[in-house]
């Protein structure tokens, strides 16, 4: 799971500083920082807030979050189908 990626690309697709956004997210701007680059796992709260700061659902930030190695092997390939599409058709209705 890549969700420290996912936030950072969206939050800088909004426009947003780290130092903006995490004022926003009730955060320090090092916090946020650790969460983009994966190096600390936000507690579900922060996670709701960031989700809300970035209008974008917290489920949804799971599912663009996700690769390969989060997926069962024996689902992959359908993952594989799927992902693609679903992932585009997130993008288009979130403006992501």
């Amino acid at each position: 799971m890549n969700l420290g990626t996912v936030i950072k690309d969206i939050r800088k697709q909004k426009g947003q500083t780290q130092t903006e956004f995490a004022s926003l997210c009730g955060i320090t701007q090092t916090y946020l920082s650790q969460i983009e680059n994966n190096s600390k796992e936000p507690n579900l709260s922060t996670l709701k807030e960031i989700s809300s700061r970035l209008d974008i659902p917290l489920p949804i930030l799971f599912f663009l979050s996700l690769n390969e190695d989060d997926i069962s092997p024996e689902k992959r390939k359908a993952f594989e189908i799927i992902n693609p599409s679903v992932k585009s058709l997130v993008n288009e209705f979130f403006r992501v």
